[in-house]
């Protein structure tokens, strides 16, 4: 595959897009790269390669105007139907996949099944018109770990991109609140038959991790929170793996709010 430099690039989206500037576009993320500790993933010179999977061909635009801008993306590629994703997904090495669920030929839901299928390592962020738990939840059982809704995001989907990459998370702020809202046991009754057949529960500590797990804190920053090192707080997370049965935050922050384990 041809490499071409992220200016080239800019310039040939910005000229079929009909933009003659990319002051604009580079002026929102700039003390942001400044900023950006080199020890993160997702560097100038080796940036996050991201695949944009959307059929709605203004949001599609939206979306890559602000991962052109970011030193830190590399757009690799687009597509607008399953049959088109499926093709990107084989023929490319990449990080991170932004995908929406209505697609004209299918779901997303099939190409974050595809996507674990054959890179099992590359993240998944479902980017919706639809703001409701379940299809967040079913989405985290198939390996998401970000769910962003449209129109509720713009401005931050680069820092989205950044977050998952670098063992975070990433949920439009209404709908992480309401997914923590599940995380209540509910008052005067029993445990769920579920939670009778865990063999260990959660400690409070680790709810505590979990709970900033699901609000997409990193382990460093969930360490800075709590008062304790990131690797006792890794500690603490496989701890939860291993309880709850599950390989990943993502499903261990489904399986909790499913089954009301908080």
């Amino acid at each position: 595959m041809e490499t071409r430099n992220e200016s080239e690039v800019t310039s040939d989206f910005l000229i079929k897009n009909g933009a003659s500037s990319t002051n604009h576009l580079l002026a929102p993320h700039s003390v942001q790269q400044s900023m950006w500790p080199g020890f993160l993933t997702g560097q100038a010179e080796q940036p996050v390669r991201v695949l944009l999977i959307d059929d709605d061909p203004h949001m599609s635009r939206v979306i890559a105007h602000e991962l052109l801008a970011d030193l830190r993306i590399n757009l690799l590629g687009q597509a607008g139907s399953v049959k088109e994703g499926r093709r990107l997904i084989s023929q490319n090495e990449f990080d991170v996949m932004l995908v929406d669920l209505n697609l004209g030929d299918g779901t997303g839901f099939s190409l974050i099944e595809y996507m674990k299928t054959i890179r099992p390592m590359a993240e998944a962020i479902v980017i919706s018109a639809m703001e409701d738990e379940q299809h967040a939840l079913h989405a985290f059982e198939l390996g998401a770990t970000g769910y962003l809704v449209k129109n509720s995001w713009f401005g931050n989907f680069p820092q989205a991109v950044l977050q998952v990459v670098n063992g975070g998370a990433s949920i439009t702020p209404n709908l992480a609140r309401r997914l923590l809202g599940k995380f209540e046991a509910p008052i005067n009754s029993g445990p769920a038959p579920e939670q009778n057949k865990s063999k260990e529960k959660l400690s409070e500590r680790e709810k505590e991790v979990l709970k900033l797990v699901a609000s997409g804190y990193t382990s460093t920053e969930i360490g800075a929170r709590l008062t304790i090192s990131a690797q006792t707080v890794n500690t603490h997370i496989k701890n939860i793996y291993r309880k709850l049965n599950v390989r990943t935050r993502a499903q261990a922050v489904s399986f909790a709010a499913i089954r009301g384990l908080f």
